[in-house]
């Protein structure tokens, strides 16, 4: 039993000296330059630990994730191998909980929460983990960045904005692998697209700030050299060494405003634009949750359901922009329309209660006289159901019934005149506005006015 024991631990001993080896094979091939051995080294450990990363010492997790995220980044694929690279950060800021588990392997746990998830009952000692190769991988990664980003800037003021994206993209990426993430060239990227018209991928760069948090603010400390007399930037701590040198006067630290407003809007337009309409609304709920005092929001979640076909929607979100601010004119308006588009006894009401309130903000507002003319009392669809009821009545011999129809026919007009005379004083040259003031004159047995307005109307008609 103890020789069974004991070929055990050797074996495990032995497989581990293994992938130490394999790895330290692959630090030494990307180094040299030779990326594809480095990944065949990489990839001949990982078939042995078999996810179990867990069984490497902070040391040689670190050397494997630098040999596979630098023969991925050597070998272009950027994005990749910077996922891997920055984790070799992370490790510095993770504590080890380290011990053996019920076959005598040495465990090096990443954290408390995968040591609660695969070392339960296990003897665990806290430790902590310094990176080594930070330094080295700066050294590589920096000719790399300063390359890119001047090409992506290069791009960018050439308007050739979807090149420009792809690098700032890259240059977003170099950074998270040599540990210092800055999501600002990540924006960059998203503005790039967007002035490609690119929106499918400027609306997910878009959506991967919103929801990493991504403000853009940023704090800068500066201060005047007056031997120079040129101003210096610093970061936190040098700034306050710094403000102890009589070298050195008139420090500033300045905050930048947040974008984090701007990220929703444009991502939510972008959304609409691209008819990625429950997208847009689930964004926008977002945003106004979030801003609920920007009015922005409101009016794309209206042009949202608006363009999606969902008037119940529609109807719903106009009432609550109304609730915050009944003051608001165009959703009055909108309201009015809305309720016009199925004419029942109760939504004509309504509709007329809110072109009403519309009208008595602005007497002159010409969505709200057009809407009140054109959707509500001269509706097209209505008025051809009621002239078809007209004839079928009149071929069935009901008189009675025939009259009372052009009876309410002739009260719709009578109620859209006073609004269509108002429409017409606002904007005398619409030819639409002329030709059915024109008719409904005549309708109403008004021929002189009607004959005035049919000679503007020859005369607008000419002049087109």
């Amino acid at each position: 039993m103890k020789k069974v024991l004991l070929s055990l631990a050797l074996v495990s001993i032995s497989m581990a000296f293994a992938q130490k080896k394999e790895i330290q094979n692959a630090v030494k091939a990307v180094d040299g330059g030779n990326n594809t051995e480095a990944l065949a080294q990489v990839s001949a450990a990982e078939n042995t630990l078999q996810g179990k990363l867990y069984l490497l010492e902070p040391s040689v997790l670190e050397q494997y994730y630098y040999a596979k995220g630098l023969a991925l980044l050597k070998s272009g694929k950027i994005a990749e191998g910077a996922n891997v690279l920055a984790k070799i950060s992370d490790l510095g800021k993770t504590k080890f909980y380290v011990g053996k588990d019920n076959e005598k392997n040495k465990v090096y746990f990443a954290g408390k929460e995968e040591a609660d998830k695969l070392g339960t009952g296990l003897k665990l000692k806290e430790e902590s983990f310094t990176p080594s190769l930070n330094a080295n991988l700066g050294n590589i990664v920096n000719p790399m960045l300063s390359k890119i980003s001047n090409e992506a800037q290069d791009a960018y003021n050439a308007k050739k904005y979807n090149e420009a994206a792809a690098s700032f993209l890259k240059v977003n990426d170099l950074l998270r692998a040599v540990g210092q993430p800055d999501q600002t060239y990540e924006y960059y990227a998203a503005i790039s697209y967007a002035l490609a018209n690119n929106k499918e991928e400027a609306i997910k760069v878009y959506q991967d700030l919103i929801n990493s948090g991504y403000t853009g603010v940023k704090t800068t400390y500066s201060a005047l050299n007056k031997k120079t007399n040129a101003r210096e930037n610093f970061d936190k701590n040098t700034f306050d060494l710094v403000k102890k040198s009589p070298d050195y006067a008139d420090f500033k630290t300045e905050t930048s405003k947040s974008v984090e407003e701007e990220l929703y809007d444009t991502a939510a337009s972008l959304m609409i634009d691209a008819e990625k309409y429950d997208l847009a609304i689930q964004t926008l709920e977002k945003a106004i949750a979030k801003f609920p005092n920007n009015t922005r929001f409101g009016d794309l979640k209206l042009s949202a359901y608006s363009r999606s076909g969902n008037s119940a929607k529609l109807e719903d979100t106009i009432k609550e922009a109304l609730a915050k601010n009944p003051s608001d004119k165009m959703n009055w308006s909108n309201l009015g329309i809305i309720k016009s588009s199925n004419q029942t006894p109760e939504n004509v009401k309504q509709a007329e209660e809110a072109f009403s309130k519309a009208l008595a903000l602005d007497a002159n507002y010409i969505p709200a006289l057009r809407g009140i003319c054109f959707n509500l009392y001269l509706n097209a669809d209505e008025d051809k159901k009621l002239i078809d009821s007209y004839n079928e009545a009149r071929k069935a011999g009901k008189i009675d019934e025939a009259n009372k129809i052009i009876a309410g026919r002739k009260v719709k007009f009578e109620k859209a005149l006073p609004y269509l005379e108002r429409l017409y004083a606002a904007d005398p040259k619409d030819i639409d506005t002329v030709s059915t003031l024109a008719n409904v004159y005549a309708s109403l047995g008004k021929a002189d006015k009607s004959k005035e307005l049919k000679a503007v109307l020859k005369k607008l008609e000419a002049s087109k």
